[in-house]
């Protein structure tokens, strides 16, 4: 039975190799600060950060990035601004891609027409064949 509960007591005691680092959401900072600057007693600040489980370096940044006015940092690859230009690009591409299309089926109704003057045997002028 010993064996059985050390077995316990080291499983919860055993110490992650790699701690898991903690974040903080801007509601609870806020929340926190609130709290702090609420204390007028004396160790009222000392007993909110143990209850919390948080430095005093933590109020310090916190406090700056609050009087500072800085929003807290998104995390992940900053988001590329849109290029003014795609929108353009994109619908001239498109219209391209139409005279293409448009091209590409005058030139088989000019073929069409060479063969359907050469069934007939008509002989086409140089300036006709030109066009």
């Amino acid at each position: 039975m010993e064996a059985a509960e050390n077995a316990v007591v080291a499983e919860e005691t055993e110490v992650p190799s790699k701690p898991e680092r903690r974040r903080f959401s801007a509601e609870y900072k806020l929340k926190i600060l609130r709290e702090a600057d609420a204390c007028t007693k004396r160790g009222e600040i000392g007993a909110l950060l143990r209850r919390e489980g948080l430095y005093s370096s933590h109020l310090v940044d916190w406090r700056r990035a609050r009087d500072s006015g800085l929003a807290p940092k998104k995390r992940g690859p900053a988001a590329k601004e849109p290029n003014p230009l795609a929108k353009r690009v994109a619908e001239l591409e498109r219209e391209a891609a139409r005279w293409k299309a448009r091209a590409e089926q005058a030139e088989g109704l000019v073929a069409v027409q060479k063969k359907v003057a050469e069934l007939l045997g008509h002989k086409l002028d140089e300036k006709d064949e030109q066009n």
